[in-house]
């Protein structure tokens, strides 16, 4: 009875999704709700070969649904994906090779919020770049990643859009994400952007960001005028020309074939808008990789496409930033 109901309140907000879309019982096995009371973790819940296994944003309970569905779902802010829980004994130093500039670190405060700030050691001056984490946080993964990127002579700010907050497991990220207020975070990003610009005396500033921070760069070009430089690693895309018609920087877009919450076709009306638009883009999809490809501490990680749209990233930062 309980499932009957769910699943017409469901049809009746997303109309266009067909009820025999969305399984939430696995058809062959446990629903994902006895899975999980009976021990299991919501990430290691199995669905039918038929069905892909997601997190509610709202609760973070799993759910198995139909492959058709799934974009619909994550666009609309129903669903997230499944990520492979963090492994906190891999790291990206082998990966990212240090620039020519030795980096400081320290912890500042700007508007209300705190960031990881890391610059080159050295009386020159340099480009700015805000740095925004994957769902997990701002983690010792992209703390490190701030400093590989400040040592090729970059003032680095990777913001905590989380408050403080780190998740290793999608249980505890998907929490994070369902408390995370986006005005908020934009209030955020663009406190940033003006600490940069008072504090380092620095002129031009890019954005980059993983995931849920990919998703947010992008809102950070939208948002802010200043942004000279968008770097988009796998993050949720706006396609509708009004609101991209916003964007005054070059985008980069880094992608994954084999992604179906941000599938081939969505990226290709992403980039086809910003052509129409005549935004300066360059979109790189990697073949045979998954969504979350470049985070090492994740088993998605694929070393020589992650090597290669890093240098990239350098690249495109360095045409655009310098």
């Amino acid at each position: 009875m309980k499932y009957t109901l769910f699943f017409v309140i469901t049809v009746l907000i997303f109309g266009s999704i067909q009820l025999t879309d969305m399984i939430f019982p696995n058809a062959y096995g446990s629903p994902p709700l006895k899975q999980i009371n009976s021990g299991t973790k919501s990430t290691d819940v199995t669905c039918s070969k038929e069905l892909e296994l997601v997190l509610k944003i709202s609760n973070g309970y799993p759910a198995c649904i139909k492959p058709s569905s799934v974009v619909k779902l994550i666009e609309r802010g129903w669903a997230m994906h499944i990520l492979p829980d963090v492994d906190s004994s891999s790291k990206n130093s082998n990966l990212i090779q240090s620039g020519k500039y030795d980096v400081e670190t320290s912890l500042v405060e700007y508007a209300n919020y705190t960031g990881f700030l890391a610059r080159p050691i050295s009386t020159e001056t340099f480009p700015g770049i805000i740095m925004i984490h994957e769902w997990w946080g701002l983690n010792e993964n992209m703390k490190e990643t701030a400093m590989k990127l400040a040592s090729q002579g970059y003032v680095v700010l990777a913001v905590d859009l989380f408050h403080g907050s780190v998740a290793t497991d999608a249980q505890k990220a998907m929490e994070m994400v369902s408390s995370f207020d986006e005005q908020q975070a934009i209030a955020n990003m663009n406190s940033a952007v003006s600490y940069l610009q008072t504090s380092d005396n620095i002129g031009k500033i890019g954005s980059i960001g993983w995931c849920f921070g990919g998703g947010q760069s992008l809102n950070l070009a939208i948002n802010n005028k200043n942004i000279d430089a968008t770097v988009i690693y796998y993050g949720k895309l706006v396609t509708e020309q009004e609101t991209l018609s916003k964007i005054k920087s070059p985008i980069l877009g880094i992608f994954a074939e084999m992604d179906q919450g941000i599938p081939v076709e969505k990226v290709s009306e992403f980039e086809n808008a910003l052509n129409e638009l005549e935004i300066p883009n360059t979109i790189h999809i990697y073949p045979g990789v998954d969504h979350a490809f470049a985070n090492p501490t994740g088993a998605r990680y694929a070393p020589v496409e992650t090597e290669d749209a890093w240098n990239k990233t350098l690249e495109f930062f360095k045409n655009n930033l310098s």
